[in-house]
């Protein structure tokens, strides 16, 4: 009873997150906004090392900060949640969204990559599906399934497509959308990724949204040369900044801190990334985050 078709309704919460949704019912106002910076020395020799091997699809910096993403949320179960309609939600499963630009010009046309992914994952399992999704997904008359709907309401005539949409709406607000109209939708995703640096664009803020279940979205900036302390001294390194947007009634600051420390941690040892994406790490570790 409650449950949806993506995830199970959570009934035994604790009464500051009963009542949370009815005081703040809307995603968009409880927005709650982390930045930091990543050393990618460590990324960037592990990358090498593994394309070294791989010469044919290069793993990427992206892949590295899906993979921890991804396995960051697999550990810490809690930014599975969701709240919808006033309600919490445990999903399914942890997956990962992201805008593909079939080509790089003002018209040249957008799609959306949808990963669902699975507990045994390893960044290898990841590379393979996003290499998979791609080769599709750049084929110029590709169109995903949540693009292929919009487009037929957007051919209807609006006094007809408008109405419709409204519905739609409604029906997705009380959870009762039909599973087909967002299986691609990257709003309906655990994380929903907006890779700014592909583009020549450093990082920045992106909101949430009240339409879908997503509540954390990451913004990647462009490569560079950054200051980072160490030793006592300022010291410059190639790095990347990220910065993440989090629904912050899906659990308190002190997780979102050791959830984010845990993210860090991976990209700072790449190679864990290659271990089951639901392998814990060590107390002794997880303690000194």
């Amino acid at each position: 009873m409650g449950d949806r078709f993506d995830a199970k309704y959570l009934k035994n919460v604790d009464s500051m997150h009963f009542i949370m949704p009815f005081m703040y019912p809307d995603r968009c106002d409880n927005e709650a906004f982390f930045s930091f910076k990543i050393d990618l020395t460590a990324v960037n020799a592990y990358l090498e090392k593994k394309n070294a091997e791989n010469p044919d699809y290069k793993y990427n910096l992206f892949q590295c900060l899906i993979a921890a993403a991804l396995k960051t949320i697999t550990l810490r179960s809690k930014l599975s949640i969701f709240i919808h309609d006033r309600k919490m939600y445990k999903r399914n499963e942890v997956s990962a969204a992201f805008t593909v630009k079939q080509e790089f010009s003002d018209d040249g046309g957008e799609v959306l990559a949808f990963i669902h992914s699975k507990p045994d994952w390893t960044i290898d399992d990841l590379h393979n599906e996003i290499r998979r999704q791609l080769l599709k997904l750049k084929n110029k008359n590709y169109v995903d399934e949540s693009t292929g709907i919009m487009d037929k309401f957007n051919k209807l005539p609006k006094f007809i497509s408008r109405p419709i949409i409204g519905g739609i709406c409604r029906l997705e607000k009380k959870g009762l959308i039909l599973p087909a109209l967002v299986e691609t939708d990257p709003y309906h995703s655990t994380v929903n990724f907006a890779n700014l640096g592909s583009i020549g664009l450093p990082s920045g803020y992106h909101h949430l949204t009240n339409w879908g279940t997503t509540s954390m979205f990451i913004v990647v900036g462009e490569k560079g040369r950054m200051p980072f302390y160490e030793n006592d001294q300022i010291v410059f390194k190639e790095g990347v900044e990220l910065n993440i947007t989090m629904d912050e009634r899906i659990a308190d600051g002190y997780y979102f801190s050791k959830s984010m420390k845990m993210m860090q941690y991976f990209l700072q040892h790449p190679e864990l990334l290659e271990h089951p994406f639901n392998e814990k790490m060590s107390d002794e570790v997880f303690k000194s985050l």
